[in-house]
């Protein structure tokens, strides 16, 4: 063993060293993983004091596909989460959960329903070009052999309505999965195209033998209300988020059975 002096060998400052390190590469992890989502606020919008220690200093990062700048962390709000905007009232007092007020409480934002405001361009491939298409916007993408093809299938809520019928699959190009089915909706004051999440979706065949596509999320008629996309062939991240909590509301909102106890 070499010693440096009396006291100290290269093995105890080597030891000493990397408690050094260790000590700053958590603090480093640390300052890293807030950039987003604080300070913590509460229900009443008052923010956490900043950490001396934990709150990183500004960083730029340049987005890809010529989408400008973004900088980290920033003073920007979730304008949908302050407790000023929010669609409903506490169900007693001051800190308990939301209860959503409005007509059709899938559209509110809360509990199950609840989204967050993501940039409202269309998720890119490595080239920019929309990762999620209809399959009408790429040829080469085609269902498999031997597998059901949904297109002309009727679709049904969980009270057995008949929606509407399937118009086209939106496919996933980086992944090759299929992740939402455009229906023509049957329902509702006028026909329109909207989307559901493959992840909703059940295949099952009724006495008439005829296959069908079973959402338990919503009831038939509320295939109408379902938020839609700007443009006919792209789908934004912005809209995949408020797609998917209208599903996932439907799950508690739905019907009013739902918000009750089993027993």
């Amino acid at each position: 063993m070499v010693e440096l002096t009396a006291g100290y060998d290269v093995a105890l400052i080597t030891f000493y060293v990397f408690v050094v390190f260790f000590i700053g590469l958590v603090v480093y992890l640390q300052r890293e993983s807030r950039r987003e989502g604080f300070p913590l606020e509460n229900d009443a919008g008052e923010k956490n004091a900043p950490s001396f220690i934990f709150t990183p200093g500004p960083k730029t990062f340049h987005m890809p596909h010529g989408r400008g700048t973004v900088e980290a962390p920033n003073q920007k709000v979730d304008s949908v989460a302050a407790a000023g905007n929010i669609k409903g009232e506490h169900m007693g007092f001051e800190g308990t959960p939301w209860r959503p007020t409005s007509e059709n409480p899938m559209l509110d934002g809360i509990g199950p329903g609840a989204w967050t405001e993501r940039a409202d361009v269309p998720d890119p491939l490595h080239d920019g070009r929309p990762k999620i298409v209809p399959m009408r916007a790429d040829e080469t993408v085609t269902i498999a052999e031997g597998d059901v093809d949904p297109r002309g299938l009727r679709v049904v809520g969980c009270d057995s309505i008949v929606a509407g019928r399937v118009k086209d699959v939106w496919v996933d190009r980086m992944e090759h999965m299929a992740r939402f089915l455009e229906i023509e909706t049957e329902v509702g004051e006028a026909p329109r195209s909207v989307l559901v999440p493959m992840n909703f979706c059940v295949v099952k065949t009724p006495r008439d033998r005829e296959k069908v596509f079973y959402v338990h999320a919503i009831t038939g008629e509320q295939f109408a209300m379902v938020p839609g996309t700007k443009k006919d062939d792209e789908i934004t991240l912005l809209e995949e988020e408020k797609i998917m909590a209208y599903y996932g509301a439907g799950l508690l909102y739905a019907t009013p059975a739902r918000q009750e106890a089993y027993l």
